[in-house]
């Protein structure tokens, strides 16, 4: 029980890495898609601003001009004055138009980027938008977050320690020789169109209340109330893990007492899939697994808490959490995702069924004659059917293939690669012989129950399959035979025409030449006549074979429509001519002479009168 419940574990946990791998795959990937179309925004972006700077500076010199022109003039040049005030304004609302259009860009920029939060010890501070030099906005993030953690954990941080200090371009947020983060220009611009000094102070401001709290929350005091917390949360586990252990004790104890009552067994049919014992059995583990189920998941649930109490063991319980809730999260995301894609693999189904209920509708009314299609036998309909519905079933799968999850992978087309070496290195002659059964499935050189001959094999055809064909003989032996072997050889059918022909038996006696060949075809034809089983419909024949030094060798030739009992027939045949030549006196025997003869004796039979 424990090595199957085991492996269940380790299988669970396979699927859930597999799909949390492809999940955080995918996640990656639409992040890095979502940076790199943010980056070609920010460098249009980056440079329009430019641009706006420069017709900033230009339109800046441009109104110290005037207004230096105005101060010349004098006070009587009123137009002079009005027209140069004029221009002012002009350049004015200019600067109010790039303004405007710049926050309209920043807006749409907003609407696309939600930033990258800064979050030390997992608590978001702020977010950060741009890039500053190379380094990209989310690297920004996680830098800053890390030396907010370096400030929690340095003993001799005070908030006044923390101070701003302007550089070309940038205001640096500073501690010591430390710099916690800066903030450019285009930082300020994302947060409200503040001023970047204003940005600075308030992330000072930000970082340094949570520095404090953080630190108040190490305190001893509050690290000897979280320890009183960890002892009320270990022991609320362990009374919820009590409880369940005799929840599931009891379940198991009552399923025992009752199994005469709901445990029958489970039958498929005839076949008892799972008998009463073993159905009681099975049940008490499923119920035991379950039971260790449930304590596996408190554990993991009560951990997360505790961790979560201390600041430095916090990331330990996220970490422990997206264990559970990030598989959980990407395995319903895919399975949401891949509905589409089993409802179009569900359509092809339903038609490609349909469709082969169709097939065989039609091939059912080819067997039984009911729809004659011309040059069509009505045997060819089932394994035209079969081939057909085997193409049709497979080019089904070719269609729903790159529906099915993971058909895009590499490892999903490694194994299929493999597979299909496999398949050819192995299956030669299976190959072969499916061939040769199509081959003869539409050669038609027997069916099911006629009497052939393969080979030095001879029998009825009792099943035919792709790849062999079975013979019982009659000495009820069951003999396969490769359908490649067959194709390879030559079969007899003693039973193809034996109704609409007639199978002609034959059997061949050596008589002397002292007996009249008349007497002797008159007796082998009584024989065959006397024969059950030998068709009187058609009248037998003799033919005499050859004329020997000895003796004259005669065949039988009798027609029978029941070539299954030839055994039986040739059995009786042969008794009847023995019957029918001891009853004429007419000795079955090739006779040999070895005689000094004096020329007055011959051995030429006497004609029916009597006379030689």
């Amino acid at each position: 029980m424990k090595n199957q419940f085991l492996v269940f574990i380790f299988t669970l946990l396979a699927f859930i890495t597999f799909g949390q791998t492809s999940a955080e795959n995918l996640e990656a990937d639409s992040i890095q898609r979502r940076i790199s179309s943010l980056s070609q925004q920010l460098e249009t972006y980056e440079r329009l601003l430019l641009q706006n700077k420069q017709k900033r500076k230009q339109d800046s010199l441009a109104r110290v001009d005037l207004m230096r022109r105005i101060q010349l003039l004098q006070e009587g040049d009123l137009v002079s004055q009005a027209t140069l005030r004029e221009q002012i304004r002009e350049i004015e609302q200019r600067d109010s138009a790039r303004n405007a259009e710049q926050k309209n860009r920043i807006l749409k920029l907003k609407e696309s980027n939600k930033g990258f939060p800064v979050t030390p010890l997992g608590d978001s501070l702020f977010s950060i938008y741009t890039k500053l030099g190379p380094v990209m906005a989310q690297e920004r993030a996680a830098n800053v977050a890390e030396k907010i953690e370096l400030l929690i954990r340095d003993d001799y941080f005070v908030p006044d320690s923390l101070y701003t200090e302007a550089h070309d371009g940038t205001v640096d947020l500073m501690y010591q020789n430390l710099i916690v983060t800066s903030v450019s220009e285009w930082d300020a611009l994302w947060v409200d169109g503040i001023s970047k000094e204003t940005l600075a102070k308030t992330y000072r401001d930000q970082i340094n209340e949570f520095v404090i709290s953080e630190r108040n929350r190490s305190s001893v005091k509050n690290i000897a109330a979280r320890i009183g917390l960890v002892f009320l949360i270990l022991g609320v586990a362990v009374l919820i893990v009590y409880f369940l252990n005799r929840l599931f004790t009891g379940i198991q104890g009552w399923m025992v007492m009752n199994k005469k009552k709901y445990f029958a067994g489970i039958k498929v049919g005839n076949y008892e899939f799972l008998p009463p014992e073993r159905q009681l059995d099975v049940s008490v583990r499923v119920v035991g697994a379950l039971k260790w189920a449930f304590f596996a998941l408190v554990l993991y649930f009560t951990l997360p808490i505790i961790f979560g109490l201390f600041p430095f063991t916090k990331n330990w319980a996220e970490t422990l959490m997206g264990w559970i809730l990030s598989p959980a999260q990407s395995i319903l995301l895919s399975f949401w995702n891949y509905l589409p894609n089993a409802f179009t693999i569900g359509v092809i189904y339903v038609i490609t069924k349909y469709l082969v209920r169709f097939l065989k509708f039609i091939s059912h009314e080819i067997e039984t004659s009911n729809l004659k299609i011309k040059g069509f036998h009505e045997d060819w309909a089932m394994p035209t059917y079969n081939i057909v519905k085997f193409l049709v079933y497979a080019f089904m799968f070719v269609v729903i293939f790159p529906y099915l999850p993971g058909s895009d992978s590499d490892i999903f087309k490694g194994v299929s690669v493999f597979l299909g070496i496999l398949f050819s290195l192995g299956s030669s002659s299976a190959i072969a012989n499916a061939v040769a059964g199509l081959v003869i499935t539409y050669m038609r050189p027997f069916r099911l129950g006629d009497r052939v001959k393969i080979g030095e094999v001879t029998g009825q055809v009792i099943e035919k399959t792709l790849l062999v064909t079975r013979v019982r003989t009659t000495k009820n032996e069951d003999i396969t035979v490769p359908n490649a072997s067959i194709l390879s050889g030559h079969t007899i059918n003693y039973t193809s025409s034996s109704k609409e022909l007639g199978l002609v038996l034959h059997t061949s006696v050596t008589i002397g030449y002292d007996v009249p060949w008349r007497q002797v075809h008159e007796l082998l034809i009584e024989a065959a006549v006397a024969t059950n089983g030998v068709n009187i419909s058609k009248e037998p024949f003799v033919l005499q074979t050859s004329l020997d030094d000895w003796y004259v060798a005669y065949q039988l030739n009798a027609y029978t429509d029941t070539p299954e009992f030839m055994p039986r027939i040739y059995s009786e045949l042969h008794a009847n001519i023995q019957d029918k030549f001891n009853e004429a006196g007419v000795e079955i025997m090739s006779p040999h002479y070895r005689a000094v003869r004096d020329g007055n004796a011959i051995t030429i039979p006497k004609e029916p009168d009597g006379k030689d």
